[in-house]
């Protein structure tokens, strides 16, 4: 597990775009090796990240909260 991507549920605060932008980003790099693609790989970089930022997004609207929560993300 990489070990700058911060858990995104039960935090203080509903978690925001940028963490779930930053998270993916984090994700996509640990996968694929680079910090940042070459021109000829940035496209399937920049659309990984975008599907893993939809499917956290996805994921963490499904999930089951504390009683009291509302929402896992701010909206």
């Amino acid at each position: 597990m990489c070990r700058s991507i911060k858990p995104l549920r039960n935090m203080d605060h509903p978690v925001t775009e940028k963490e779930i932008q930053e998270a993916a980003l984090q994700y996509v790099r640990k996968v694929s090796g680079y910090r940042k693609p070459s021109k000829a790989n940035e496209e399937a970089f920049n659309k990984a990240i975008e599907e893993v930022a939809e499917s956290t997004r996805k994921m963490l609207g499904e999930l089951v909260q504390k009683q009291g929560v509302d929402s896992a993300i701010l909206k």
